[in-house]
This record gives structure tokens, C-alpha cells and sequence, in this order.
């Protein structure tokens, strides 16, 4: 299977390049899947239902969130009832939303897992006991397994991607936006990455305005941080993998794309 995860989309740039190429970029890489971070997705915070179905409707196979899942309610009945987008596995389980799902592709069965880090972030379950769960939950159910790492410390991320070597496809980090350098398969076949970057624009502070996100560092007076809107980009990882649902090899993703601020999406 060959799949390609996309880190957080961010705001109407990253939305609109997402629907803008995610049929072509399939076509161009030979790609059995698109999984997307979309937390961010709605002005930089959560993910509305509109953006949800066209996202879908565009061929994005699968979609993960973070802690700003619940930052749109209207999101709720979509995770109530959708079998393409999971919440964290490790918030409290009665939380809205699936642990896991499992989506078909041309090459067989991926399962999609998200989980939060503890470091820096919200108090969470043990992300350790919760994949745990899940992966005897649906023990031979999928011929590849992603697992989302949604968190700040590379610590984490590492700590989680050691754990799970051997048990899963790969181990991907999501939230700081910023795409690291340490791409690879470890020895037990788990593809990793601390973190995949952001679809979205670079020339921002991850994401947000430059001037406003400067202003309230260098002043302390709040002002709401728009998206930005320029060098847009899509980052994540290519996975490739075997029969065995290990990684065979792992690509770093990174295209500029074009984007004009007024263009409708």
C-alpha cells in the first residue's frame, strides 16, 4: 500500500490547496490514500461540516484531529456518525467521536488512529494504554495502520513511535506545524516522523499572521491572529508498504502551490 499523510491544514490556504490537488497529487505519486490532519482547518481552529464533505468529496480518504476538535460544534454530529475521521483515542471515552476507523483502498484495508501527547498539552488519558486498546480492538482488520501523534514534545512523539515499532505502518506527529528532518523506518518496520509540517503558509508564524502574532509577543496586547495567506504549501510523508503492513520506505512531502487570497473554496 502506498498512502500519503498530510500535516495540519491550516486555515482557507490549506484548505483550498488540499481540494485543489488532492485528486491530482493520487494520480501523480500512485497513491492508495490521502489521510489529512484538518484540525485546523476552519480559520485556523477545528473543522466545519461543509469543509468536512468537500474534503471528502475531493478524495481525501480519511481525516484526523487534535485539541482543537470540538472547537466548532457543529462538527459533533459528523463524528458521531462518520466512518472517515477519528478524535484522539486517548480523550475520555465518552467523548464524541470514533478511536479508530478503517477505510478501503485499491491495495487493501487502512486503519487511521490518533492520539494526543501529554507534554505541554491538555491532561489526556495514557496515549499508551488507549493504542493498546485499539490495536486489539481491531487486530487483523487492516493491511496498514497510521497512527497521528498529535502533540508539542518530539519526546512524545519518539517515546509513542519506539513503543508501536513493529505494530504499525507508521507513526506520524502532527501540531507544531513545522516538518523535522528525522524521516525514517525503524528496525521493527514502523515508518516515522516527529512531525510532517502544515498545509499552509510559510511565510507566517506556524500559520498565524506574522505582524499580529509579533505585536501581543512584543506588547502583551491580544489581537485575534489571522491565518496568513502566503508561500502555501503542502507538507506531509509518503508511506509505502508490505504485505506484512510494515513500512518499506518513507518520503518526506513538501509542494508549493499556488493561491490567491480573494479565491473562493
Amino acid at each position: 500500500m502506498r498512502f500519503l499523510f498530510l500535516g495540519d491544514v491550516v486555515g482557507k490556504p490549506g484548505y483550498s490547496a488540499v481540494l485543489a490537488h488532492v485528486a491530482n497529487l493520487k494520480e501523480q505519486h500512485a497513491l492508495d490514500a490521502v489521510v489529512i490532519n484538518a484540525e485546523n482547518a476552519a480559520d485556523g481552529a477545528g473543522l466545519m461540516p461543509r469543509q468536512y464533505r468537500r474534503l471528502i468529496e475531493a478524495g481525501v480518504d480519511g481525516i484526523t484531529m487534535g485539541d482543537h476538535i470540538y472547537r466548532r460544534a457543529e462538527i459533533i454530529p459528523v463524528l458521531e456518525k462518520s466512518d472517515r475521521i477519528v478524535k484522539p483515542a486517548n480523550y475520555p471515552a465518552n467523548a464524541t467521536g470514533k478511536n479508530w476507523v478503517i477505510v478501503p483502498t485499491a491495495n487493501g484495508k487502512l486503519g487511521i488512529i490518533s492520539l494526543m501527547g501529554r507534554v505541554f498539552m491538555r491532561p489526556v488519558d495514557c496515549p499508551f494504554a488507549a493504542v493498546d486498546r485499539v490495536l486489539e480492538e481491531i487486530a487483523g482488520a487492516a493491511d496498514a495502520i497510521l497512527v497521528d501523534v498529535h502533540a508539542e514534545a518530539t519526546s512524545d512523539k519518539q517515546a509513542l513511535a519506539r513503543y508501536l515499532d513493529g505494530r504499525v505502518t507508521a507513526v506520524l506527529g502532527t501540531h507544531t506545524h513545522v516538518p523535522t528532518a528525522d524521516a525514517h523506518v525503524m528496525p521493527g518496520g514502523t515508518a516515522m516522523q516527529c512531525d510532517v509540517g502544515m498545509c499552509g503558509p510559510y511565510q507566517s508564524i506556524i500559520g498565524r499572521d506574522v505582524a499580529r502574532v509579533l505585536k501581543t509577543t512584543t506588547t502583551f496586547e491580544p489581537c485575534h491572529f489571522h491565518v496568513a495567506t502566503r508561500d502555501v504549501r503542502l507538507c506531509g510523508a509518503i508511506i509505502e508498504s508490505d504485505d506484512q503492513a510494515h513500512a518499506i520506505s518513507i518520503e518526506r512531502f513538501e509542494v508549493p502551490v499556488p493561491y490567491e487570497p480573494g479565491s473562493k473554496s
